[in-house]
Formats: C-alpha cells, sequence, structure tokens
C-alpha cells in the first residue's frame, strides 16, 4: 500500500511526496486510516523508531482547520529533544499549509516566547508536561477548544514521573476530545491512563508488547568489575564505523565515562540532567552531524531521543528496569536498519540478562571481548577500505607531487603502503602491546574481590607487577589491587596526590589513573599510600618525566586533583607534614 491509499488529502500528500516517503511503515498503514475517520480513542503500540510520529502526525494536519487561530491539536511528550523533533516533523507535513502554526512548549527555553507565539493562534501545541502545567497555571494556555490530544512515548513518561502532570493536563481538557496514546510498552499506568480517559478505543500492536524489532543484534560481554572502562575502549576500538549512543545510570557516571574517552581521544558528547538547554543543545547538534560519534546519556537524558542511523547500542551498566532495556536499545535500527545492543556486566550480574531476556522476549548472546590483535585487524581492514573508496583529485595533487615524489622516491612501494599503514595503527599497536584477555567468568567476583588476578589490570590488562595470575598467588597485594609491597628496585620518585579515601580514591584507581594517563605501564609504579584526602605514589625515576607534563592537574569522578613532586623519604612523613599545613 502507498500513502496515497491512505485516504490523506493533496496538500498532506504532496508535502509526504516532498519528503521522501514512499511507503507507509506497518504502523502509519494500520493507524493512518482509523485516525483520519476521527471518531474513536486509539492505542498504538510499537517499538521505537517504527514512525509513530507520522502516524499521528499526517491526520492531525488533515483535521486542523488553519483558518482558525485557536488551539485544536495537543501532543504531550517527555523530554525537550523529542518536543522539538515532533514539531519539526508535523512542520514538514504542514509545508504547504502556509497559515500552519505549530509552537513546541519546553522547559529551558523563553517562556515569554512561547505564550507570545501561543497568544498569536497555536493550532497544534506540542508540549512536555512540567513546561505546559506551568504555562497552564499562568492562564497563557487555554485547553478548551482542544480536539484531540496525542500522548506521545506514554510509558516513558509515566516512568520519568510524570503521572500527576498527565492526569492534571487532561483534566484540562474537554471530555468530548479524542486521545490518541501511543507507546512502546503497556504496563498496568498506561492502561490506567486508557481506562480513565479513553471510552472504547481502538487498540493496535505491531509485533509484540515489550518486545524489540527483530533486526537488533543483542549480545553481552562479561568482565571483572575493574575492567569495565577498558573492556568499553576495546569494544569502541572494536567498530571502528561506530555512531553509537552509551548508557549509563547516573550523572555522574556519565560524566565520569564521557570525560575519560574524550581525555583517551574519542569524538565524545554526553547528555544529563545537569547540563544547561544551550549545552544540551551543543551536544545534540555534534552528535546528529556526526561530529561527535559517540554520545554518552542517562536514561532520563536519552528518552524520546531521535536520531536515525544510530549503530550501536551500549549499555554500560543494565538499566533497573528490564522494560527500560527496550527504550534503550530501540534507538538502533530504526526505519528497517539493522543494529547492535550491546550489554557489559561483571561476573555477578549475570541474572539481571536472564530477567532481560524473560521480560522482554529477546536472547542475549554472549560474546568475548575483542582481544588487541583482533582490534587492529579490523582497524586495518576498515582503513584499507576507506583508502579503497576515496576519490583522486588529480589536480589538486598535482600542485604537491614534485614534493611528495622527492620525499618517497627512495622507498619502494611496498615500503610507501606498510608506512602509511603504520601510521594510521601504531597507535593502537603501541597501546594494545602486551595486551592481555579481559574476558572473565561467572562466580570469579566474590564480595567485590576476584579470586584470580587480584592484582589487576593497567590500560592494557596486562597484570600489575608482572605476577602469575593463574597460581592465584596473593602475596604483597591489598584488598584495592594496588599492592602493599610494590618495591622497585633502581631509582624512584615520589608524587604526592591531592584526592584520598573520602574522594572514593584506592590504590587500584589511583594506579588505573597513573597508567592510563601517562601511558606508564603499572609494573613501573612502586609503593603507593592512600590516606584520607590525600594519596603519595612512587615512580621509577626512568619514566618520571612523565607524570607532570601529563597529569599534574585534572579531574576525577568530578573532583579536580594536582599531583606535585614529594621530597620526603617515607609516607609517613609526608603525612605528618600534611597534617601541620592543615
Amino acid at each position: 500500500m502507498k500513502f496515497k491509499d491512505l485516504g490523506l488529502n493533496s496538500s498532506v500528500l504532496k508535502a509526504v511526496e516532498k519528503l521522501g516517503y514512499e511507503t507507509p511503515s506497518e504502523i502509519q498503514d494500520k493507524a493512518i486510516p482509523v485516525l483520519l475517520k476521527g471518531e474513536q480513542d486509539f492505542v498504538g503500540l510499537a517499538q521505537t523508531g517504527t514512525g509513530k510520529t507520522a502516524a499521528y502526525g499526517l491526520p492531525l494536519i488533515q483535521h486542523a482547520d488553519f483558518s482558525i487561530n485557536h488551539t485544536q491539536s495537543l501532543v504531550v511528550c517527555p523530554t525537550r529533544e523529542l518536543c522539538m523533533q515532533i514539531t519539526k516533523d508535523l512542520e514538514g507535513f504542514a509545508k504547504f499549509e502556509s497559515k500552519a502554526n505549530i509552537v513546541p512548549v519546553y522547559g529551558g527555553a523563553r517562556i515569554d516566547e512561547q505564550i507570545r507565539r501561543i497568544k498569536k493562534g497555536a493550532h497544534i501545541v506540542v508540549a512536555t508536561p512540567g513546561r505546559l502545567l506551568d504555562l497552564i497555571n499562568r492562564n497563557a494556555i487555554k485547553l478548551r477548544t482542544v480536539q484531540r490530544v496525542v500522548l506521545d512515548e506514554a510509558d516513558e513518561m509515566l516512568n520519568m514521573g510524570f503521572k500527576e502532570d498527565i492526569d492534571a493536563i487532561l483534566e484540562q481538557t474537554p471530555t468530548t476530545k479524542k486521545v490518541w496514546l501511543f507507546s512502546a510498552t503497556m504496563p498496568k499506568e498506561v492502561r490506567r491512563i486508557a481506562k480513565n480517559y479513553m471510552s472504547d478505543p481502538v487498540e493496535i500492536t505491531i509485533g509484540v508488547q515489550n518486545s524489540l524489532a527483530a533486526n537488533i543484534e543483542h549480545q553481552y560481554f562479561m568482565m571483572k568489575e575493574k575492567d569495565r572502562y577498558y573492556a568499553l575502549k576495546r569494544i569502541i576500538d572494536h567498530y571502528p564505523d561506530i555512531f553509537g549512543l552509551i548508557f549509563c545510570r547516573t550523572r555522574r557516571e556519565t560524566g565520569s565515562v564521557s570525560e575519560k574517552l574524550e581525555k583517551d581521544g574519542y569524538n565524545v558528547v554526553s547528555l544529563h540532567g545537569d547540563l544547561s538547554q544551550p549545552q544540551r543543545d551543543a551536544a545534540m547538534r555534534k552528535f546528529r552531524d556526526r561530529t561527535a560519534k559517540i554520545l554518552v546519556a542517562t536514561d532520563v537524558a536519552a528518552r524520546g531521543l531521535d536520531v536515525d542511523e544510530i549503530t550501536h547500542v551500549i549499555h554500560y551498566n543494565l538499566p533497573d528496569e528490564a522494560e527500560n532495556y527496550t527504550h534503550r536499545s530501540g534507538r538502533t535500527a530504526r526505519a528497517g536498519k539493522s543494529g547492535l545492543s550491546l550489554a557489559l556486566i561483571n561476573t555477578r550480574e549475570i541474572y539481571k540478562i536472564n530477567q532481560i531476556e524473560r521480560v522482554v522476549k529477546v536472547k542475549i548472546n554472549y560474546t568475548r571481548i575483542p582481544e588487541a590483535e583482533d582490534i587492529c585487524e579490523k582497524r586495518m581492514y576498515a582503513m584499507m577500505d576507506n583508502v579503497v573508496k576515496t576519490q583522486v583529485d588529480d589536480e589538486a595533487i598535482e600542485r604537491y607531487w614534485p614534493v611528495i615524489y622527492e620525499k618517497l622516491q627512495r622507498f619502494t612501494s611496498d615500503e610507501i603502503v606498510m608506512k602509511f599503514i603504520s601510521t594510521e595503527l601504531n597507535t593502537f599497536l603501541d597501546y594494545y602491546k602486551n595486551a592481555g584477555n579481559l574476558n572473565a567468568k561467572e562466580g570469579e567476583e566474590k564480595g567485590g574481590r576476584d579470586r584470580g588476578d587480584r592484582g589487576g589490570r593497567d590500560r592494557g590488562g596486562r597484570d600489575r607487577g608482572g605476577r602469575d595470575r593463574d597460581r592465584g598467588d596473593r602475596r604483597g597485594r591489598d584488598r584495592e589491587g594496588g599492592g602493599q609491597n610494590r618495591n622497585l628496585s633502581g631509582p624512584k620518585e615520589k608524587y604526592f596526590i591531592n584526592l584520598g579515601e573520602k574522594m572514593n580514591m584506592n590504590k587500584g584507581a589511583l594506579l588505573r589513573l597513573i597508567c592510563t594517563g601517562t601511558g606508564i605501564s603499572s609494573n613501573q609504579i612502586g609503593r603507593i599510600d592512600v590516606q584520607r584526602s590525600f594519596a603519595f605514589f612512587e615512580v621509577d625515576a626512568a619514566v618520571s618525566d612523565k607524570i607532570l607534563p601529563k597529569i599534574s592537574e585534572g579531574t576525577y569522578e568530578g573532583k579536580t586533583f594536582t599531583i606535585a613532586p614529594s621530597d620526603n623519604k617515607s609516607p609517613k612523613s609526608d603525612y605528618k607534614k600534611e597534617n601541620r599545613r592543615r
């Protein structure tokens, strides 16, 4: 079936054609004819990314009388980003309706400008619940003329705590209105809205309730907790063409992960509740423009996120609610394309995978964390594909050719190819040099401690201190993984850092901070002594010149730190000296 077969009028069909739409999706095919009749309430259940906006948006435009300057339709959605996206889509559907006034209403923008546009005569208002209630309380908007209310992403709005707000908004609308509810899942709270505010609604379900698109491949990786970030980096490195979304559970974790990735050279932006609206807009602009290839976000911040062609969704930590896995994973594989949903779990979290499989009715397959050789091979093949696809501009190259020829003529063609490959891959080869295996098995961690490899790994997965992991040797190691007997045989330099136990710093964390920030191997780090508000560490004198130029200052979990040389002979004397200063 084509759009012209659904009953749309000529101006809407012209807009559809202008947008490049040809064949309606399943939810559009089934919903549009029902909504065009406009005689009944409606419930549409379909996964994220199946075209729900057009399913209700095209009928809204056709029902609107743009010669009358009052609000006829209201769309309520969970987030600012979705509000703006829906408005943009509706404006596209109304492209050939010159008098159409579609007004977005959301927090973080100037409310006086929104009031001005509403008073001018808003035919359709697209709103987030909080800002809409604010306008209602100010008597800046009247909903008594509303004929249709669309609740988009209803389950997400309720998950975000908007239950009372939605009730308050719907009570302001006429009893004669029609309610169109769209949702990816149908929990009891959404069912309650349907029962309280709808009368014998038409219900259409695309696929299975709470299910995910069939073209998403689901995988999980298992590592020890201390290796979670390093496993994430390996997964990102394994997919050179990634355009991905990383989900974290908290604002703090989101900020920490994005900060670490940015420091490690990845094109990344973050999205969480502590950002101002201009910061959120700037982050989303970079992501949509693909200036940033990775977006790190919390569940709440990413609700309603509508970005096409996301290739990977990575669950840095699994969500607390199994249903949220559906919303997260649904950000990829839109419009019939395929995608990957990848979950990172530690050795005590397999029960979460089982729970999600049971609730969401999807199989999540175990996959090994990529080894260094796999990553370098994958990146080399990707680079060669890009070289093959690159178009050569003869005129532009001709200007520089004499210099190029003079520089390279002493090399054979094979040597030139090897040098170009090395230019691209040397960083990865160096980083993963002597890298170990990050894969772990269920039950290897007990009570927060690992039975094997208690010393942990540095940035490339090497054993701290070069100890034999297979022997399970615990001598000279403490609970934190930093080691109490990390004595260097040669000359050493000692440093002070103003992070301690009360800032969540421990020996293992400090070791990772030093190794990741400087590239120094863990066996070049000596004794580490962590006190309540500061710490000391020793470094092999041969590599001590890498400390201050690279990590003399920075941030750790949102806290600013500084590192300085320490001239004292023992941590105890430094401790006494620091206490005297305070």
